[in-house]
This record gives C-alpha cells, structure tokens and sequence, in this order.
C-alpha cells in the first residue's frame, strides 16, 4: 500500500499531497449496516457537498444485530425498536443516496466502479473513494440437513423475522400476526419444543436463554469441551452450570454429526446419539464476505478477512474495508486480527468516513472486548486468556484467579465477582482477564479497567494501583480488579 511514516505512523501517501476537502466529488459504500452507515454519515457531516451513495442488498439499514435474540425471546417487540436510523431518515436529513435492494456484485478498480443488480436492473456507479462494508456471514457446520425446513441461523434482521415466525405459526397458525406489526411472543409461550442450538458462542448461549426462557426443551452442543472457550475456564464453567440450573441440556465435547429428517429438520445426531428435535439454531459463529474483494484483486490477510493498513485501506488505493468483513490491530500483540464486533465496525467505520472526508483517522485497535448475558449470569472478557495463544504471541504467560465480594459486606444482596487475570511473567504486562458475575454484580462494567490497562500496557502493579470508584452499594474498598491484581502482582515478585 504507498504510504509514507508520519509523525511516527503509517500515512497514506496521497492524503500528503494534496488538501482533501472537496477533492472527493463521490464517497460509494457497500453494505449498509454499522460500519457502512457509520461511514456514510461522518463524511456526509464533515463534507456537505460530497455526494455520498450506500447500496444495500436487504431491505433493513443500521441496525442491532446484537439484539435478535432479544427480539425472539420476546423482550424486544417489533424489528422496528433495533433500527437506529431509518432508510427514510438517511435519504431525507442526511442527504445520503441510500438504495437498498440493490446488491454489488462487481468492482472495477481501474474504471474506479462499482456493478449493482435490483429487481429493476443493474446500475453502474463510479467512485472516487469506495468502502467495503460487506460484513460477515453465519457459518454452518459442514454436515449433511443443514438445509432442512426448520434449521436456521441468526445473522441478520431477516433470519430474526422468520425464525419468531416460524415458531409462532408452528403453534398458532390461524390468529397468528407479524412480530413486526404487533405481539406474537405470546405464542411462544405456548412451544414447549424440543429444539437444538448447535454451537456455544455468544449467539448459542443467547439463544439458547431466549428459547428456554419461553418454554422449549433446549438442547446445546457445543464441539468442544467448554462454552465461550476465548473467556477463559473460570467463566465457561460458571456459565455452563448456570445454563444447566436452567435446565438448558447441554452436550460439550459433541460434535453434531448431521441433522435428520425428510423434509424438516426432525433429530440432531452427535457423538452416537440421535436426540429428536423441532426446529434448530446454528450457532456456529461468522466469515466475513470478502468474496467482492477477492474478485477485485484486493488483498486479504492471514485471518482470512481484508487486509488494511491503520486508516483501513485495502492493497488498492483509495478502497477502504471496515467492520465485519476486515481485519483490525489487535492491541496486546500489534498484529492483524479478526474479532468482529459491533463497537469495532461502527468506530473503523466512522473514521472512514472522516478520512475521506479529508482528516485521515485510524479508528484504533482492538482489544478483544466482550460481554454476554446468559439469563442471570453476566460475564466479559478482554486480551488474551489462553496461554498457547499468549506463548505463540512471545509472552510468558501466567494466570490467577479470584472470588471477591462485588459490594461491601455489610451492604445488602451483595455478590461474588470471579477474575481471571494473565500477565506476562516477564514484564508483568496485562494480557488479558475475564470476568464472571451474577447479573447486576457488575463483572461486565469492571471489566473496562481491564481494556484500559491493555490499551495503554500497563503491567499488574499499574493496574493494582488504578484509583478506582468505591461506595458500598458498588463494590468493596478493594474491587475485584484490584484484588485480583495484587494476588497476581504478588505471584510475579
């Protein structure tokens, strides 16, 4: 990629050579969810006058993903609450030439244009700066009746739909009405399944809470031996036993072999067990779609999404990728990563947006931040846990984990937080933690600290020594951040 050093970063050569604003005449975005429309907005707002044109291949725009199996389980109801910005409020107050139903199915580097077919036909438009923001999509176990009636996956606003539909008609036909035009979770109160979530992630475990908590027989497998396996043992445990007081069944270190049935989906089979079943969830996590870029000579990187440099540009000049479908700097080890989140997305995407709108922006790295709710456990995770990885990164890894109490223990209803903490024995860096808490003990709050301290590699005695809020009815004189920091700070010396 030309570029050139500048004050210590990677700069692009060309925003060197010339004043940017108003050289851009038309900013073209593909994909137009939150990096997308992130992107789409921050350049609309800095340049007024550049012409800026999303094309979307689905009907829905910049909305909540994350909140789907919200939506199923029933405490979300209308698909119209997770939309943050309407097509119409796009086109109308932001000035921005949204066409949704079209999808681009070519990129011409050269002539600078992108190809995009609708049910009206197809539309060539020219760039002058182009984003990719295609996002990812669900995988699926490579098993034979994962395309039976009745099997599904949650990876867009479409999938939300049809799976609360499919369960809803299944039971009530007749009065049935669309989940996006008024209740239809009331039914589901009515399915008693029993139904199979195939995968242990955060969609898995999401869906698996949201299914349950309406009355189906929910059976999870999960191929290897622990649930959310990047949080750490502490955790996965912890969420494992929560799930099974629930009496969510599940199957670890059981790989789904196929799914039977002649037309619908009819029985999950794993590890020599044939368990018969309604309906089931895929889970199995995400790919990003990269096939546009690939066919347009782009360069991808060695996790298999867009390669960009910091201001997320591609191998090929001004062509950006952001959000689900790139890659992005991963804090603890200054290498290329892949963890695709929503914050990452809309943060890459806004600085895209405002870099071609003429003040390059990097958007920064990440920190591999995550937080679940699994009905009344929370838990979070940051950095690197997993001492293999840590080693195969150059580290020394070691780890202690802690119980402490989440408020004064004097103060009512208090509650225990468990930290996993890893550092590097050498330095003693902060590598990462997870955190694990009962919902509303704050494991998931407390673990911004933790960002904080990979963010700016701080070791355990600097975060053992962060002067963090205390009150009663929030935690203890000494939060389990810091306890966990002086037990592991102690463990180096």
């Amino acid at each position: 990629m030309p570029g050139t050093e500048a004050d210590g970063e990677w700069f692009p050569l060309k925003r060197l050579q010339a004043e940017r604003t108003g050289m851009t005449d038309t900013f073209v975005v593909v994909g137009g969810d939150a990096a997308g429309m992130s992107a789409a907005s921050k350049a609309k707002r800095d340049d007024p006058e550049l012409e800026v044109v999303v094309f979307e291949k689905g009907e829905w725009v910049s909305y909540g993903a994350c909140g789907l199996p919200y939506y199923v389980k029933g405490e979300i109801q209308s698909l119209e609450d997770l939309v943050s910005v309407t097509p119409e409020e796009f086109r109308e107050e932001r000035d921005i030439d949204l066409l949704t139903g079209h999808e681009v199915i070519g990129i011409d580097p050269d002539e600078k244009t992108v190809t995009a077919e609708s049910e009206n036909g197809t539309v060539e438009q020219s760039y002058d700066s182009l984003l990719l923001a295609t996002g990812a999509a669900a995988t699926e176990p490579p098993v034979d009746g994962t395309d039976l009636e009745g099997v599904y996956t949650l990876g867009s606003m479409s999938d939300g739909k049809e799976l609360r539909e499919y369960v809803a008609r299944a039971r009530e036909e007749e009065t049935f009405q669309q989940p996006d035009r008024g209740i239809a979770c009331q039914y589901l109160e009515d399915c008693t399944g029993p139904v199979a979530v195939v995968g242990g992630g955060y969609v898995g475990i999401e869906m698996a809470e949201a299914l349950a908590a309406n009355g189906f027989e929910v059976h999870l497998f999960q191929r290897g031996e622990r649930l959310l396996p990047t949080f750490g043992e502490a955790t996965s445990e912890a969420v494992a036993d929560h799930l099974r007081e629930q009496d969510v069944r599940l199957y670890l270190g059981s790989e789904v072999e196929g799914l039977e049935g002649d037309d619908a989906v009819e029985a999950v089979v794993a590890a020599d067990e044939r368990i018969g079943v309604e309906m089931a969830l895929l889970g199995t996590g995400v790919r990003p779609r990269t096939e546009l870029a690939e066919e347009a000579g782009i360069e991808l990187g060695e996790t298999g999404a867009i390669a960009t440099d910091p201001y997320r540009e591609t191998s090929v000049d001004d062509v950006y990728a952001a959000g689900d479908c790139a890659e992005a700097i991963y804090t603890v080890t200054g290498e290329p990563a892949y963890v695709p989140l929503a914050l990452t997305a809309n943060r890459h995407g806004r600085a895209v947006g405002q870099t071609v709108a003429g003040q390059p922006t990097t958007g920064g790295a990440i920190a591999g931040t995550a937080a679940i709710k699994a009905f009344d456990v929370e838990a979070a995770r940051a950095g690197i846990l997993d001492h293999e990885e840590a080693r195969e990164a150059g580290f020394d890894p070691v780890s202690e984990t802690i119980d402490a109490n989440s408020r004064a223990g004097y103060y009512p209803e208090d509650g225990t937080v468990t930290v996993t903490l890893t550092a590097d024995r050498d330095t003693g860096r902060v590598l990462g933690a997870s955190l694990v808490s009962e919902y509303g003990e704050g494991a998931v709050h407390r673990s911004h600290a933790i960002v904080a301290a990979l963010h700016e590699g701080a070791a355990v005695e600097d975060l053992e020594n962060y002067d963090l809020a205390y009150a009663p009815p929030f935690n203890t004189t000494w939060d389990p951040i810091l306890v966990a920091a002086k037990v592991l700070s102690g463990r180096l010396r």
